[in-house]
């Protein structure tokens, strides 16, 4: 009897264990080589699971703690699959070259999500046809109805970004919720991001991605509007060490400029951020630019071609650099406005914004 119990135990350990783990089955016409499994991590992609494909067929088998969404793709290729795993047998089919359209069966939580992304594409399709047809119509002159148009493809833009908010409103507790949240988590402020974190059910704690999001709103409290600007020391162009705090004590009100010499956007602010200064400069306003550069060659060139006067600093770490990550930065160009004692009192002020917060302060 001892023993029988012993063999039930054991089996019953085994079948444990194989209903726990997850079977992949990747079979793609055309297919050679390894196909990997691959997560964000840490800025980039980390392969966490791999297998040789063997007359166009490849099995994946392991186990993860919730469903997540990872990304299926063959060695050194580009063609991917955003594929939500979960512990369960899994078959994908298609052909190689369309891999990102493969049909997946046997995961319910990759289902739920090819529901909600088909219609968000369905909903893209339809405003970038629109969108087309506004280009179309500047490029023959007629202003009037390419506006209308624009306004049109800008609607329902909006309408494609409520869908998804309704859709995390009104499931808490879906795994596929934060994958979606952390596609309109850049376009939160910190109070709307924590309210939705918040309201999550519990087991997401686990997500990766929730766990990120989770520390972004702590980073993001400390650097809010009304808090004290963290301090950092980074090298100026001539390689000296150069202090925040030493910037914005010195004058009445600093703007700190987080750009890079690639980033389309932060160039085409930078006259803007020009001509305030130059109208201010006099009466206490200054800018510190930070850059997320990687080579100072292109950094030093941008600042000579858009003839940028201030103080600019950067470790030319990129995305990277520790000043970006200490405030929370993801998206560039971004700015927060600092008083003489260092008090943050407005974030991302462009264009005429800027202009008109610093004739209030200083006019």
């Amino acid at each position: 009897m001892k023993k029988l119990v012993l063999i039930l135990l054991v089996l019953g350990a085994f079948a444990c264990t194989q209903e726990k783990g997850y079977k992949i089955e990747v079979n793609l016409e055309g297919a050679e080589g390894t196909i990997v499994l691959q997560k964000r991590g840490d800025g980039k992609l980390v392969t966490v699971d791999s297998a040789d494909f063997v007359d166009n067929i490849a099995v994946l088998e392991g186990e993860v703690t919730i469903p997540e969404d990872y990304f299926l793709s063959i060695k050194d290729t580009r063609n991917r699959l955003v594929l939500f795993v979960e512990n369960a047998e899994v078959k994908i089919t298609g052909k190689v070259d369309s891999m990102a359209t493969a049909n997946v069966e046997g995961s319910e939580t990759h289902g739920e999500f090819k529901t909600i992304q088909d219609k968000l594409n369905e909903m893209q399709d339809e405003y970038m046809g629109i969108y087309r047809m506004a280009q179309e119509a500047n490029a023959a002159g007629d202003t009037t109805k390419s506006k209308e148009l624009m306004e049109k493809v800008q609607a329902m833009y909006e309408v494609s970004g409520q869908y998804i908010e309704d859709y995390i409103a009104n499931n808490p507790a879906s795994y596929v919720t934060p994958f979606f949240l952390r596609q309109i988590s850049f376009g939160k402020s910190v109070e709307q991001l924590d309210s939705i974190l918040v309201a999550l059910d519990p087991k997401l704690d686990a997500s990766a991605t929730i766990v990120q999001l989770k520390e972004r709103v702590e980073k993001l409290k400390k650097v809010a509007v009304g808090q004290i600007a963290l301090d950092f020391t980074q090298n100026d162009t001539e390689g000296n060490p150069v202090k925040l705090s030493e910037i914005y004590s010195a004058n009445e009100y600093t703007l700190v400029d987080f750009w890079a010499a690639w980033c389309g956007p932060c160039r085409r602010e930078n006259p803007n951020i020009v001509a305030v200064y130059n109208d201010y400069k006099d009466k206490g306003f200054t800018v510190f630019g930070v850059s997320l550069d990687n080579k100072k060659e292109d950094w030093l060139k941008a600042i000579e071609d858009d003839g940028l006067p201030w103080k600019q600093v950067s470790d030319l770490k990129g995305w990277k650099n520790e000043a970006a990550q200490l405030y929370a930065i993801n998206s560039i160009p971004s700015s927060l406005l600092v008083d003489k004692t260092g008090k943050i009192i407005a974030k991302n002020l462009r264009e005429e914004a800027l202009r008109e917060k610093i004739a209030e302060l200083l006019d």
